[in-house]
């Protein structure tokens, strides 16, 4: 696939980052309700190469991540996806992508950083969260029994002041991780995850068990 571009023109860019070890309709509607409260002109899926806190877990090759997410936001003009973050050799730093992005798509876009709550939580403790302040405005997605001070993360990462915005979603409770499991224990992930995408999983033989494939 080509590397996708926002044109010269300024935009209000959602940056939406992650593994998407599969991609669900978790992810799909929180970035659909990000979308609309910041009218955003582009949702920006970024699956990640190596994201540094799960160094020790295995991760579906990219071009499987890469394809899924294709096959889930075919249609939907606002959302679109790079592949900028999928770099072997380093790990994905947040900081280091959006300087990146800052590069390659120019200065004149409104960025936004989609995260949880659990990870506004502990941004501060996050790779140089002072650069990623300035780089792009933090949108904040709520969590199902998550709080968080955000006095206390604006007090350690002072540049964060007027530039975090909480948005409310419906909370489905579902999890890449559980669908990887339910998938290896031959359990539906019907509903959870877009049709084509549950097709993709099938057809490749993603996530089962070897006894699985060779039958």
């Amino acid at each position: 696939m080509s590397e996708w571009h926002p044109g010269p023109a300024p935009r209000r860019i959602g940056i939406y980052g992650g593994t998407f070890d599969p991609v669900h309709h978790g992810h799909l509607v929180a970035a659909s309700e990000v979308s609309a409260a910041l009218r955003l002109d582009y949702l920006v899926f970024m699956p990640a190469g190596r994201p540094p806190h799960k160094r020790d877990l295995a991760i579906t090759g990219a071009a499987h991540r890469v394809r899924m997410l294709e096959l889930a936001i075919t249609g939907r003009a606002q959302f679109a996806l790079s592949t900028l973050d999928l770099a072997p050799d380093r790990p994905s730093y947040t900081a280091d992508l959006l300087a990146q992005l800052r590069g390659v798509w120019g200065a004149a876009h409104d960025l936004f950083f989609v995260m949880g709550e659990d990870s506004l939580r502990d941004f501060p403790m996050w790779h140089a969260p002072e650069r990623i302040a300035t780089f792009a405005q933090l949108v904040v997605v709520t969590r199902p029994n998550v709080t968080v001070d955000l006095g206390a993360v604006i007090h350690a990462v002072p540049t964060l002041a007027g530039r975090i915005y909480p948005v409310s979603i419906p909370q489905l409770d579902i999890a890449s991780h559980d669908l990887r499991e339910r998938v290896a224990a031959a359990r539906p992930i019907a509903y959870q995850v877009p049709g084509a995408v549950e097709r993709y999983i099938r057809d490749a033989g993603l996530y089962q068990t070897a006894d699985q494939l060779a039958r």
